[in-house]
């Protein structure tokens, strides 16, 4: 199963964002990587140059690569609404995102990772592939036999309740129902949807 396992320090540092989550790399050097990383702030980037950026920035993420993104971005254009805001609203809805927004896994990739190795239900069933669309009603539960495992307990006792307002969490059961689809406003991620939808349209 194909998906970045390069260094996230650097990506985050390119990026100037904490895309993976807390970094302290970044922390101590918020400049981009290489020879020229404190020169490159003052070159000026192209339109392209800026949207291309904003697209790789979505991509790394919510994990996912580029055959995948492109073909939801073919599904956000062919849906009803506003396309950038459609496309968030499906990457939000990819099972490994939804596992993390409830907080059963500390980041996304552990989130995947869980989803792959068959710790989650899906409506009562295993179901391990991350990039499922979770629809508006589906109950998301971590298995029986895996509430014990050390990265969950860790993970759901960190976690801060009605987090999401899309989202509804039963702690007694380990289990999270995705209510709706989230509105744009819901969404915390620093993306610039316009920009990667305006490059599409090139």
């Amino acid at each position: 199963m194909a998906r970045y396992t390069g260094p996230k320090s650097r990506i985050a540092r390119k990026f100037g964002e904490p895309i993976f989550g807390p970094d302290k790399a970044l922390e101590k050097k918020n400049f981009p990587p290489g020879f020229h990383g404190l020169a490159s702030r003052r070159r000026k980037k192209s339109e392209y140059g800026t949207q291309l950026k904003e697209k790789q920035k979505a991509k790394y993420m919510y994990g996912v690569l580029e055959r995948q993104f492109s073909n939801l971005f073919k599904k956000a254009s062919a849906s009803k609404g506003v396309t950038g805001e459609v496309l968030l609203q499906l990457l939000e809805a990819r099972l490994d995102n939804v596992v993390f927004r409830l907080g059963i896994a500390p980041t996304r990739s552990a989130a995947r990772q869980l989803v792959s190795h068959k710790h989650i239900n899906v409506n009562g069933e295993v179901l391990n592939i991350p990039s499922y669309t979770v629809r508006p009603g589906d109950v998301i539960s971590v298995r029986e036999k895996s509430k014990s495992l050390e990265v969950i307990t860790t993970s759901l006792n960190s976690r801060r309740s009605s987090k999401f307002a899309w989202l509804e969490w039963d702690n007694s059961q380990l289990a999270g129902k995705f209510l709706t689809r989230p509105e744009r406003a819901e969404i915390p991620e620093n993306i610039k949807e316009q920009l990667i939808v305006e490059l599409y349209s090139k």
